[in-house]
This record gives C-alpha cells, structure tokens and sequence, in this order.
C-alpha cells in the first residue's frame, strides 16, 4: 500500500514539475505580487486563466521539440533501441516519452482555454482593444514575440531568429519576457477592462527590472544545467564560456548582491517597515544560498523544485509583504 501511494506521489510530482504545471503556479504568483505591489486590483479569472495555460502550453511545446531533437540525435550516435535506455540522458526526456498522449490532449485543452479567455478578454472585456495607443500596443506585442524569438526557427519555422543561440542573451531574454508578462501585464490588461489608458512610471519600471534580473540569475543557474547540452551544441552561454566557478562568484553573486543592495535602496525610499522588508528580503538570501551550492551536481527535480521554486517564494512573499506589513 506504502508503495502504492509512494508511485501515485512521485506520478503526481513529475506531472507538475515536467508538465510545466509548477511554472503556470510562478507566473500567477508573481502576476498577483505585481498587481498589488503597484496597488492594482486582481484580474478577472479569465486572465489568470490566460496566463497559466498559456504558460503551460508554451514550455510544453518547447520541450516536446527539444527531446524529439535529442531522440533523434541520439539515435544517431548510440543507436537507441528501448524505452528503458532513454533514462541514459534526462528523467525529463523519459517522462515525455512515457506521456506523450497525456501530453498532447493537455494541449489541445489548454489550448481550448487560451481560445476561452482570450475571447473573453478581447472581445467582451476589452471591447475598445483597437483605441489602444501607440506605447501600449508595443508592450502588448513585444513580449510574445521576443518568447517566441527565443526558439526561433527551432520550434517555430516562421521566425529565422533563434535568441536562444546567442548564449550569453540567452538568460536575459527569458528574464525579459517574464518580467514583462508578470509585471506589465497584469495592470495593463487591469487598466484596459476599466476602459482606463496604462501609464508606465518609476514603481513599474523598478519593478519590471527587479523581475528581469531575478528571473535571469535563476536562467544562468539553469544553463548550469545544461552545461553538456549547450556545449554539444555550440551555445556560448556563461558558464560554457567561463567555466562554473567564474559564472558563479563573478555573475552570479555580484548580480544578487547588486539587486538585494538596489533593494534596500528601494525599501527605504520607501520607508517599508523593518517587517515589510525582511519578508521581500528572504528570496535574495534563498537565491545567494543556492547560487553558492551551485558548484555541487544534482538532479533534475532539484534544478525545477529549488530553482524555479525560488519564482514561487518570491511571488509569496511579496503577497505577504503587502497584505500584512504594507502601511496604508
């Protein structure tokens, strides 16, 4: 019975964290931090159900190109033969193989979702979406392009651009594009249901860069990961360029410590109370701590629990720092 229930835990946990669940959890979670640190009101269901599957779908996609790339180039070179010699490379890549019918009708649910919500949005919602202005339909657009840029003509034949090749970039834009879509577009689409323009200001913009940046630290923790897989390639990311210990203590702490110092700076003009700040403070010390055990090996459900774990604290604690501790 304990075995039992050991297997239906561990199915559970590999169905969020490899089927990208787990990520539509970051994105509303940092989506809400977002709206209330600029003292929005939440969304409509309907666009946290936009977000959230629309999340899902995208990594989802992704992936299913990038393993049936590496089936196929392993085929090639080891001659693969059973399922049971998939586990040679990636849990992650078994797990695909072993899923793949689940996974192609989560899409085409999902998919029904985005269809859903994006109706509801646009059309009964936001039914003066074409007075937007110049500014305001480029914040619209930019990010969507620049997520869909990031493959490129790997995955998405119609674009000839692949910023994921760029290496170094590489992490900078997948922070770019979540920033943008956890920072701007809550109170965009919030300001547009009210038939309100968006105005972007300091707080937005800080809090854009805050994002940026801390998404981009955990995407150059990441590409430790990756560190054979993008070698193979030829993908000059920081850590094939400069080896792991350089990456580690003269990127990744020195960015940490600029943004937790940028932080306090923040805090204070502020005037966040001692509470208010030693809650937002906690990621920034999650994220040093686990930047420096970095240099240590470990195994995939580590990099997507503890790593991108690190996008779910940050978002709660936001949430807490404004409900309980914020003055009014």
């Amino acid at each position: 019975m304990k075995g039992r229930l050991k297997r239906i835990v561990n199915k559970g946990i590999e169905f969020v964290f490899f089927g990208n669940y787990f990520y539509a959890l970051c994105v509303l979670s940092l989506a809400i931090e977002a709206s209330l640190q600029q003292s929005i009101e939440l969304n409509s269901p309907s666009f946290y159900l936009l977000l959230g599957a629309a999340t899902v779908v995208y990594y989802t996609y992704a992936y299913m190109g990038e393993i049936s790339f590496k089936v196929a180039f392993l085929k090639r070179k080891i001659k693969l033969t059973t399922s049971s010699q998939y586990n040679y490379y990636n849990l992650r890549t078994h797990w695909y193989h072993q899923n793949s019918r689940l996974l192609n009708i989560s899409q085409i649910v999902l998919s029904g979702v985005i269809l859903y919500a994006a109706f509801d949005l646009a059309i009964l919602r936001f039914h003066h979406i074409f007075s937007l202005t110049f500014s305001e339909w480029v914040m619209l657009i930019s990010v969507p392009v620049v997520a869909l840029l990031y493959y490129g003509n790997e995955y998405f034949p119609m674009f000839k651009i692949n910023l994921r090749k760029t290496g170094w970039v590489k992490p900078f834009v997948i922070g770019f594009v979540w920033a943008g879509v956890v920072t701007i577009y809550p109170p965009l689409f919030r300001q547009w249901q009210l038939d309100m323009h968006y105005s972007f200001n300091f707080l937005v913009l800080w809090l854009f860069i805050k994002n940026w940046m801390y998404v981009s630290v955990l995407a150059i923790m990441f590409d430790i990961k990756d560190y054979a897989d993008d070698a193979n390639r030829e993908v000059k990311t920081f850590v094939v360029r400069i080896g792991l210990r350089k990456t580690i203590f003269r990127i990744l702490l020195p960015l940490i410590i600029i943004g937790l110092i940028s932080f306090t700076i923040f805090a204070y003009e502020k005037s966040f109370g001692l509470m208010h700040y030693f809650v937002n403070l906690v990621p920034f010390i999650l994220l040093l701590i686990v930047a420096y055990s970095m240099h240590r090996r470990r195994p995939i459900l580590y990099y997507l629990f503890i790593i991108d774990g690190l996008m779910l604290v940050k978002g709660i604690c936001g949430i807490l720092g404004v409900v309980l501790f914020n003055k009014p």
